[in-house]
């Protein structure tokens, strides 16, 4: 079984500093990842870049998943680096990376979502997010992916709303970057309502990812 690496958007008003970041537009917000992921050590540092950190702090202050906070080091060129504690209100991904046996590689602020790099050994547990996105109301995207079947090569075990779904969604242009349809454009195409939309795109990617992440030895078992 081999390895992967994905890059996936995800996004959410509870997940970690959504408020902040949306408060401070000019905020650039990076993960440090060498200092540890353990959800269980209470503190998390991350790289902050911002035009004004007196706005970024209030926005922290403002923020519902964000309990105490410093700014452990100020650098030139508008950057520091901050711990917080995290609230019980906060999602949080790691500790859903960490069980799945993944790292996170990368965890980078896009507007008001966040870019995630994970590494997973067995392809198949990269399914455990999706899961995960399902159960909490999160948007999620597949950006990238280092093995990903298409559409046409594969059922994939897709139901016929799931396949219609994104096959419309691909046609229109809702996964090219930037986009040229958005989700009310794809469901308007579908005769349906939006969250319904949303939700087939979401079921339908995770069907992609089980399926296609597979080895062909498990395939044809």
């Amino acid at each position: 079984m081999t390895d992967i690496k994905a890059v996936v958007r995800i996004e959410h008003p509870d997940i970690v500093l959504t408020k902040t970041v949306t408060h401070d537009q000019s905020a650039n917000v990076k993960s440090v990842l060498e200092a540890g992921t353990d959800p269980t050590s209470g503190k998390f540092f991350y790289r902050i870049r911002s035009s004004d950190f007196h706005r970024f702090e209030d926005g922290l202050r403002n923020d519902h998943t964000i309990g105490e906070f410093e700014r452990v080091i100020e650098t030139r060129d508008e950057k520091a680096i901050y711990s917080f504690e995290y609230t019980d209100e906060a999602k949080i991904i790691s500790p859903i990376i960490s069980t799945a046996n993944g790292v996170i590689l990368d965890m980078e602020n896009d507007g008001n979502g966040w870019i995630l790099t994970v590494w997973v050994p067995e392809r198949t547990n990269l399914a455990s997010l999706w899961e995960y996105a399902d159960r909490n109301d999160i948007e999620i995207e597949l950006l990238r992916v280092n093995e990903y079947a298409s559409l046409g090569s594969t059922d994939a075990g897709l139901t016929d709303s799931q396949r219609e779904a994104l096959l419309v969604a691909l046609e229109r242009g809702y996964f090219e970057d930037p986009r040229s349809a958005t989700l009310s454009e794809v469901a308007a195409d579908l005769d349906i309502s939006q969250p319904a939309a949303s939700g087939l795109l979401r079921r339908g990617t995770k069907r992609l990812i089980v399926s296609s992440l597979l080895d062909d030895g498990e395939n044809s078992n």
